[in-house]
């Protein structure tokens, strides 16, 4: 048995982390298409008024980001990537904010906080499981790449005659048949010159 954690799920080759992250990246493109879409809705109710092009632009990217994650086999550069978007975004919502007394901006700042946690969390258990010697790998130490064993594929082959036709080189050919080979050359040499 090997001393490498299991981080894939039974009966899956992802692990809950990579799961994780596909959330993230479905979350991404849902966040993304209703910046696009509603832009001004969203900029108002996070205090940002006249901002809707800002807002699309970032629309834009979780979009981005999303697809990203999606289709990458190792999304953890993307949800870094996410991690980015989401400072970018809080200081936005910080900077741009017509006054930080508002709830609707408190609120705002705090669901980006509580996505920059969930971000974060992601982002350190893939790296962690990832980007280490102890990620989960299969240990392959012990095969010898013979079905039925070595000992069984021992001498499989002193039984095999290469076929007449072949043109096979006298070292290459079975011990038995190198002779034949020899004398098969002899009798057809003086017939082919002819």
């Amino acid at each position: 048995m090997s001393n490498v954690p299991r981080t894939a799920l039974p009966g899956c080759s992802r692990s809950a982390n990579d799961q994780m992250a596909k959330g993230l990246g479905y979350f991404s493109i849902a966040l993304g298409l209703s910046e696009v879409i509603a832009a001004g809705a969203i900029s108002r109710a996070a205090g940002l008024n006249g901002l809707h092009g800002l807002v699309r632009g970032y629309g834009g990217r979780e979009i981005a980001n999303g697809l990203a994650i999606l289709t990458s086999h190792d999304p953890t550069t993307w949800v870094w990537g996410r991690v980015a978007g989401d400072v970018t975004d809080i200081a936005t919502v910080a900077a741009g904010a017509e006054k930080m007394t508002k709830p609707r901006t408190l609120l705002a700042l705090a669901m980006l906080a509580g996505v920059t946690a969930l971000d974060v969390v992601c982002a350190t258990r893939l790296a962690a499981e990832k980007g280490s010697r102890n990620s989960a790998r299969t240990d392959y130490y012990d095969r010898s790449g013979f079905p039925k064993g070595l000992q069984a594929a021992r001498g499989a082959a002193r039984s095999f005659e290469a076929p007449r036709d072949f043109r096979t080189p006298d070292a290459l050919r079975p011990h038995g048949q190198q002779q034949e080979s020899r004398e098969a050359a002899a009798t057809t040499t003086p017939a082919a010159s002819i």
